[in-house]
Parts: structure tokens; sequence; C-alpha cells
């Protein structure tokens, strides 16, 4: 983590999905940084006005006082390019260039599954939701539970894993150490004292204009391999996160209810239109996760172990002395393969995780 990476998010005209596109280009905010405006206008393709206020290095007075901000409040920055990054939300084509993080980050990269539902849940939900935390605190080891520390469920979520024992992770829509609601301040406290973590991605100068829900939403949909929806009406939150994770091709599951009942009209819906499992028990989860099959936590995609490499591949690898891409042009020029044979060694460095196919036919090192 550097001041660089704190500031590339907080420049203005760089959203979310332009410190991606950035981080793709130059593999770096330090490199985002040193490239010059004529750089980052023909090689990421920036607005000059996007592009001006990156070389004038416009949000790192801000970032110079969030690195105090958060060494005041012992807040933990985290960049995506840190090792303590959560690797599913890593895995997202929208996620935060930088999260912060109260509690202990490395719960971040264990077998999470995360938890939503209704603010009106019934007598129903939160025995369901209890239930199954309880039941599968049992059954799976090192499980963490992630929810939005709201009202409804998601507190339900959390105090059900406080009770399990195991640690739990609230995802907020505002800046730390602030909790939303309010009234949740001392549940989030007991879950920092027993091994959890609460986490945002907006930063302590973020003006709160109600926003943020949305944005938090897919962080908790990303955060794990798999959501659960216990109760939830025709619209809301829940449903929202359902669809986020739904779109980043992560397991969606909804506990069923009466027909009759509003608060579960929104989880049968999802249920008709086959678009969550059916979950009745722990062991539906256990089965619909496969963790009755793998014993450890991993990434969505987990890597396969490097293959030994052939001279040529080797060689072609050798090109890349850092990790800014380089064009198939440039590969051609310092190779001397023809055009067949070099597109054929890409290919295979590719697939084994070693390099990325980049927009406008260039290619990345993936560190490995």
């Amino acid at each position: 983590m550097t001041v660089e990476d704190i500031a590339l998010p907080m420049t203005p005209g760089i959203g979310v999905k332009g410190a991606v596109h950035l981080l793709e280009t130059f593999g770096s905010a330090a490199r985002i940084f040193a490239a010059s405006e004529e750089e980052l206008i023909r090689r990421a393709e920036l607005r000059p006005d996007a592009a001006r206020q990156i070389v004038r290095r416009a949000g790192f007075s801000a970032a110079e006082k969030e690195w105090k901000y958060c060494r005041k409040h012992n807040i933990a920055a985290i960049a995506s390019t840190d090792p303590d990054y959560p690797p599913l939300l890593r895995e997202i084509p929208d996620y935060p260039h930088v999260i912060y993080v109260k509690g202990d980050p490395k719960i971040l990269a264990a077998r999470t599954l995360s938890i939503v539902g209704t603010r009106d849940t019934t007598p129903y939900g939160q025995t369901m939701c209890h239930k199954l935390v309880e039941h599968l605190s049992e059954r799976v080891p090192r499980l963490v539970v992630v929810s939005g520390l709201a009202f409804g469920i998601d507190a339900a979520a959390h105090r059900a894993a406080l009770a399990a024992g195991i640690p739990t992770v609230g995802v907020l829509p505002c800046p730390l150490p602030d909790v939303m609601p309010t009234q949740h301040t001392a549940l989030a406290r007991d879950m920092l004292d027993h091994g959890g973590a609460l986490l945002t991605e907006l930063h302590g100068q973020t003006r709160q204009n109600g926003t943020a829900y949305t944005a938090r939403n897919r962080i908790i949909a990303a955060l794990s391999a798999g959501t659960l929806v216990v109760e939830s009406p025709d619209s809301g939150g829940s449903l929202l996160t359902a669809h986020f994770a739904d779109g980043y091709d992560r397991t969606v599951m909804a506990v069923p209810g009466r027909a009759t009942d509003r608060s579960s009209s929104g989880t049968n819906r999802l249920i008709r239109n086959r678009k969550a499992q059916l979950v009745l028990s722990a062991e539906d989860i256990v089965v619909e996760m496969g963790w009755d099959l793998e014993p450890e936590p991993a990434t969505l995609h987990p890597k396969a172990e490097t293959p030994a490499l052939t001279r040529d591949e080797a060689g072609l690898l050798g090109c890349f002395r850092t990790s800014d891409p380089l064009s198939i042009e440039t590969l051609h020029e310092l190779t001397g393969l023809d055009p067949g044979e070099l597109a054929a060694l890409l290919l295979g460095l590719e697939l084994a995780g070693l390099l990325r196919q980049l927009p406008g036919n260039r290619y990345m090192k993936l560190n490995g």
C-alpha cells in the first residue's frame, strides 16, 4: 500500500471502473502516476482532462490526509495489489482498488458465506438464520459470515455467527470508524472483539449522499462464493445483492417461505425463476457450495500448478521484464517468431495463467 494507491480512486474523474482500467493497463498505481499525459491518453485512452488530473497528482493532498486519518483511527487501507486484499473481491470487474478495514483482514480470504435479507424480518426468518448458521459452524471449518450490519436479517446473521463462535464481517455504506445504523455500534464492537472485521470502500472524506448502499451490496456479493437470501419482499437491497452475485457467477441460494407471506415473496420468486437454489438446511448449503468436496477454502477460480514451460515459452515469457503490457507487434520484434507460432505460444501462456490478454492485442504478465 502506498499513497499513490489511495490517491488513484481519490483523483477527480477516475471512478471505480476507471481505476480498474488503468491498473490493467499500467500494472500499479505507482506506474500510473509515473506515466506522462501522452501515455495516459494513448495507452489507456483517457480523456485529456482526466489524464491531466493524474499528471497534476490532484488526489495526493486528500490521499496524504487519508493516510493520517487511517493511522489515527487504526484503519487498514488495503490496495487490490496487496496480499491481504480479498481474492474473491479482486475477481469482479468493478472491484474497488482500495478498501478500508478494521479488524483482521486475513479472515477475508477464508471460506465466506454472504447472508442477506429484509429489514422487516419475521420470527421465522430469525429462526432460520440462526439455525442455518449454527449448523454450518458445526459442519464447515474456517467459516466466516458476511453481511451488511443493517436491521433485520443482516444483524441476525452477525449475531448468529457470534453465538456460534465464528468470525463475521460487516460491509458498511459509510466511512470507518463510523457504523450505520448507529444503533449497531455495540454489535460492530462485539464483532471486532471476536475476531471479525468491518469493511468499506469509502474513504474518510466521503460526503454522505445516500447512494452508497447499492455499491455496498455488490461488495457483499463479491466477498463470497455464495450468497444466501433468507427473507425478502418483492424489492429491496437483498434482491439486488442476489442480482450482483448472479452476475459475478456466484452461487445464489434462498430460503423459501409461505406463499402468502410478503416477507418471503422475493425469495420465493428467486426460487421459482431459477435464480436461486432452494435451501432448507445447512447441509443443502454445504452441497451447493461444494464444501463437502474441498477441505480448504480457495479463490473462486484457483490457479492450477504452473506447468513446466518449453524453451520457446520460457523465452517468450522472459520478454516481459516488468508488469507493463506489451503489444503483439513488440513481441514479434523481440522474438522474431512468425505470427502463427507467436499466437500459439501466447495462448499456451495465457491458459497456464502466466499472461493476460488486454484490449488492443496487448499482453500483460501476471504475478505468480
